[in-house]
């Protein structure tokens, strides 16, 4: 039996009216496999500016744009992102372009672009074109119109993509049924028909591209003086609830039982067990076909959260660059695990455990290259969450990369659709102060991680002392390294204290940022402040010490007044 996916209707139809020209522009992509999978389906309108020059070319780039390059952005990220990625992009060009030159001086355009995928929509908008929602017979208007009254004239647009060098984006979504009418309708459209006459006309059982024909014509004759134009969607179908319809057969595949060296999974020789911690076992197996050695990760037969590694190996096969393993195929699997591609080397951890003494120098170019490996991450929407030596591996090959998203979190799954957690996870001495508040895990808690990671190679010791599981430690100001190793630089210990502020405000913003610090060393040395004032430190203590100092000083002069007497 086939099983559902989700399936949509178009239709459209744009009239120029009573202007002399047509400024709307209207789209949509609905692909299939997995791009609909992860993508899913895009739908975009959009109204030039009318009275600016190139108000139908600005219209049309937006469009273009959205629906192309939404495809091309990394499926790690949420679709908010991928659609404020590019519509940020359209809005940078547009303004620039309006810039050049006196005849696309104004160029701008309003953009409402509707992307849906398994059983859940997401609204990007921009503008005065509205999108409307029929369920049944009840008619919902999911956006809201950016205008601001004027006297002389009916409204005016109070954002708009390519109007200011920023564009600020109202995302909306919510969950689908089958049956849904969607209609995205420009201010030609909806200023003349009324809620009652857009019902009667999306309830007809007609081809969609009629039933926008109807409703433009509709609008022309009820008196609309702008252009017309209505986009139509209809749900067919839906999927069943997933994680990803591809994650779920994945899923339901049975753990492999304990494997030993000799013993054989799926043609797989297993040669070694690299690594058995308390949830996930890494064995290094050969495929006798190709000779060829990889790791196959997999979890204990009583673990509990099962989907943890399918979400794994989804992440993992996004994540292509030289920082990481890759994630290898193998199409015919009876068990549930992935492969990954094997190198020779060890961990930092490892190198520590041997005795290794990382010299400054060493330690800068290690973190370096962590911090490329992050950049990649982070660009793609995704956190680690458990930066520290074991996840990071040196290869003999001398190439720095970091292991393990078995943690990790992408904002590329929908949260409902995930096995839910309850803390962060990580391990406790290189876990930012924050977290322990339970502020969800960041960026910023990568960096901070990544600096505890470096603090960690030079010293072996943690900047604010080691952190047992389940303890609820104080954070006081951090312990300058150079304690430990006075052979470190002055510039790279700024750096690293830095990394590791206390008040993620303090830290650096981005892996760019941390990065940057790094080449510039000692030629532009950072200035950071050793010792936390006691009133940012502690408010309360410093409070109760201004007034115990207070107090003593009037109790000094109430003495010296009666001493005089």
């Amino acid at each position: 039996m086939e099983k559902a996916a989700l399936r949509i209707g178009l239709g459209h139809a744009s009239l120029a009216g009573l202007r002399p020209a047509n400024e709307d522009y209207c789209a949509g992509v609905t692909p299939d496999g997995e791009a609909l999978g992860n993508k899913g389906a895009l739908v975009a309108i959009a109204d030039g500016l009318g009275g600016h020059a190139h108000g139908r070319e600005a219209a049309e780039y937006a469009v273009r744009s959205v629906l192309s390059d939404y495809y091309s952005t990394p499926d790690t990220l949420s679709i908010a992102q991928s659609l404020e990625k590019v519509m940020v992009a359209v809005n940078r060009w547009l303004h620039a372009h309006s810039r050049k030159a006196r005849e696309t001086a104004g160029m701008a355009t309003t953009l409402s672009a509707v992307a849906f995928r398994g059983r859940r929509y997401t609204i990007a908008h921009v503008g005065d074109t509205r999108i409307y929602r029929l369920r049944g017979k009840e008619l919902s208007l999911l956006t809201e119109d950016h205008v601001w009254a004027h006297p002389e004239f009916d409204n005016v647009l109070s954002r708009a993509v390519g109007l200011d060098a920023n564009i600020s984006i109202d995302f909306i979504d919510g969950e689908l049924e089958a049956g849904d009418i969607f209609l995205l309708a420009t201010d030609g459209v909806w200023n003349a028909l009324d809620e009652k006459e857009l019902i009667r006309l999306l309830g007809c059982p007609d081809v969609l591209e009629d039933v926008a024909s109807r409703i433009t014509l509709a609008a022309i004759h009820a008196g609309s003086t702008d252009n017309c134009t209505a986009l139509i969607v209809r749900i067919l179908s839906l999927p069943a609830e997933s994680l990803r319809d591809n994650l779920a057969s994945v899923s339901e595949l049975p753990l492999p039982p304990r494997l030993k060296p000799g013993q054989c999974v799926d043609g797989l020789e297993v040669q070694d067990v690299i690594h058995d911690s308390r949830n996930a076992i890494l064995y290094l197996v050969r495929d006798p076909a190709t000779d060829q050695r990889c790791v196959l990760k997999t979890l204990h037969a009583d673990a509990s959260d099962i989907a943890a590694i399918a979400r794994e190996e989804w992440l993992a096969r996004r994540v292509v660059s030289a920082y990481f393993p890759q994630a290898l195929n193998r199409p015919q699997r009876t068990f549930l695990y992935y492969l990954m591609s094997w190198h020779e080397g060890a961990t930092l951890a490892r190198h520590l455990e041997l005795g290794r003494r990382f010299t400054p120098i060493e330690a800068a170019d290690i973190a370096g290259r962590m911090l490329k490996a992050l950049k990649v991450l982070h660009r793609m929407g995704i956190v680690h969450r458990d930066i520290k030596p074991d996840n990071l591996h040196l290869g003999a090959d001398g190439q720095l990369r970091l292991l393990d998203l078995g943690v990790a979190a992408s904002r590329g799954f929908d949260e409902q659709e995930i096995s839910g957690e309850t803390g962060n996870p990580g391990t406790p001495s290189f876990m930012a102060p924050e977290l322990y508040r339970g502020v969800a895990a960041s960026e910023s808690s990568d960096l901070y991680a990544a600096g505890v990671t470096v603090y960690h190679l030079l010293t072996r010791k943690y900047p604010y002392g080691e952190i047992e599981p389940f303890q609820n430690p104080r954070f006081g100001d951090p312990v300058p390294p150079v304690r430990y190793r006075p052979d470190i630089p002055e510039w790279l210990e700024s750096v690293m204290l830095k990394a590791v502020a206390r008040d993620p405000q303090e830290r650096f913003e981005t892996a760019e940022e941390f990065l940057l610090a790094l080449e510039r060393g000692a030629q532009r040395p950072l200035f950071v402040a050793r010792n936390t004032p006691l009133f940012r430190r502690d408010p309360v203590l410093g409070l109760k010490m201004l007034a115990m100092a207070s107090i003593f000083a009037n109790i000094l002069l109430l003495l010296l007044y009666l001493a005089k007497k």
